[in-house]
């Protein structure tokens, strides 16, 4: 009878251990919903302690509507005998203890124990698989954009260099009539012809462009320079309603390109900007320096690791949906009305870029305005500027609650402020990151983007942290260019500029905390 004792012992201390152990969390609940037993698993998944779980109906970690639906599917099942879950493995959706929600997978099986019937969920977080499936699929999509531009390039870049070879014909022959014609009427009609195709030459150039196969001659220039010069002319011809300023970084790193097509992108970006405002706005010309390590994420991460200048050009339009965005760089695609666009303006940037070693990137949100990023190659040689934030020197102290709806941005956000030494929450919208806050979080610092979806925006979200803690200190980031953020007033709040280096991520904190609260 002992021995019989002794090995269910044994048996019940390993089947604990093989339920601590769980990666999964498995939860029992009884007939009415109350949890009966969580595994340590439970705990970590959700955020709760055991004992804030016990007893309690388990539709507190389900967010809507299975939340409220929870009871009616038990007692459901309880009248009818019909499974809608039980022994069906579903994807559902699970609400941690700071309230943000998450998918899960769903396994519910059902037993009886000292003549009770209970209900055993195993539950696996699909949050990193989920993450891994979206990562997937937009590089998928931007690997698909970038065949299909390369294909639209090689099949334009033919084109052009056909139509250029039929152009030369034309515009030989016209110009040998026109040395042979006395009638002034027919030279007149003869030098429209020739404007014409003049005009059709610089289409052909646009293409050519586009497909990487211009001829070009780069020579080592200063961006801050051609900046300057671009801006100057187009001052006198925006117009009033059009404002103008220039945010250009010190100390800027040179560039090796071909100074005509450097200075039409520019002035395409800046007419493409102005079209996208025709009630007026603000137009930004923004330098800096960029050097692009492993920790970054976005459209930047098909170029080399290296150092590059960026230039930006940012405005109030009224921005892009995602569809028009995914288009922009294609020759001919445009959204405006017939007779008032080509469509080769992106595409000359894009191939200008391109063929430079560098790349193009848009940053843009309907309601929002458009920022059009051009990462151009450090030319070899130049000087160098201040060496980047290589590794945290100490731990820190200081806890910061990151607000970040774009998954990849804040999971390198969390790897960077990590290696910054700094303890962190995390939430991925306005609306959760104030509810944590209400709810009696401590945090030294709020590091907000600033266009978010939910109805809160940064702004927004700041104003709330300082009601709730006066002693909060707030950094709001944005991809738009400094200038456009500045148009509600906020005391002295720092804004950080995406994208960003870790160097510049740990300047901009240490700046923060460095002021007094």
């Amino acid at each position: 009878m002992q021995q019989q004792s002794a090995s269910n012992g044994a048996e019940v201390s390993k089947l604990e251990a093989i339920l601590n152990s769980a990666v999964a969390a498995i939860i029992t609940i009884d007939n009415r919903g109350l949890i009966d037993s969580v595994n340590p698993a439970t705990e970590r998944i959700f955020g709760y302690k055991a004992s804030e779980l016990i007893g309690q109906n388990v539709r507190m970690l389900m967010p809507e509507p299975f939340h409220g639906e929870h009871d009616g599917y038990i007692s459901n099942y309880l009248a009818t005998g019909r499974r809608k879950i039980i022994g069906i493995g579903r994807e559902v959706m699970g609400k941690r203890k700071d309230g943000t929600a998450f998918p899960l997978d769903l396994s519910v099986s059902e037993f009886v124990a000292g003549g009770k019937r209970y209900f055993a969920g195993i539950i696996t977080n699909l949050s990193d698989r989920k993450r891994f499936e979206e990562a997937l699929l937009e590089s998928e999509r931007k690997l698909a954009q970038a065949q299909r531009l390369e294909a639209i390039g090689q099949l334009t870049g033919g084109i052009a260099h056909d139509f250029n070879n039929l152009l030369t014909v034309i515009t030989g022959n016209l110009e040998f009539i026109e040395m042979r014609l006395q009638d002034g009427r027919l030279q007149e009609m003869l030098r429209d012809a020739q404007d014409a195709a003049d005009l059709a030459a610089k289409l052909t150039a646009r293409l050519l462009a586009f497909a990487r196969r211009s001829h070009l001659e780069p020579e080592n220039l200063e961006a801050n320079e051609l900046v300057v010069n671009v801006t100057s002319m187009l001052r006198r011809t925006l117009g009033e309603h059009i404002s103008l300023s220039t945010v250009l970084a010190p100390h800027l790193w040179q560039v090796k390109v071909d100074p005509t097509q450097a200075e039409s992108s520019l002035v395409n970006l800046a007419i493409n900007a102005r079209d996208a405002m025709p009630h007026g706005g603000k137009l930004v010309f923004e330098t800096r320096n960029t050097r692009l390590d492993e920790l970054r994420s976005g459209d930047t991460t098909e170029l080399p690791h290296g150092d590059y200048v960026q230039i930006s050009v940012s405005d109030t339009g009224a921005g892009m949906p995602a569809e028009v965005k995914d288009r922009a760089f294609e020759p001919f695609f445009t959204t405006k009305t017939r007779g008032h666009g080509t469509g080769l303006g992106l595409s000359m940037v894009y191939g200008f870029a391109k063929q430079s070693g560098g790349h193009v990137t848009i940053s843009s949100e309907l309601g929002h305005g458009t920022t059009i990023n051009i990462y151009l190659p450090r030319a070899d040689g130049t000087a160098e500027a201040a060496p980047g934030y290589q590794s945290a020197a100490e731990q820190r102290n200081e806890t910061i609650l990151v607000v970040e709806d774009d998954d990849s941005v804040r999971n390198l956000t969390i790897t960077r402020l990590a290696t910054l030494g700094f303890k962190i929450y995390e939430s991925s919208d306005g609306a959760s990151a104030v509810r944590l806050l209400e709810s009696g979080l401590k945090v030294d610092l709020l590091f907000s983007d600033l266009a978010m979806p939910g109805g809160l925006t940064g702004y927004d979200v700041a104003r709330k942290a300082k009601e709730i803690n006066t002693s909060i200190r707030v950094l709001l980031t944005s991809g738009y260019a400094e200038d456009l953020l500045r148009t509600e007033n906020l005391g002295s709040i720092k804004l950080l500029r995406k994208p960003y280096r870790l160097a510049d991520l740990k300047s901009a904190l240490d700046a923060v905390f460095n002021d007094p609260p």
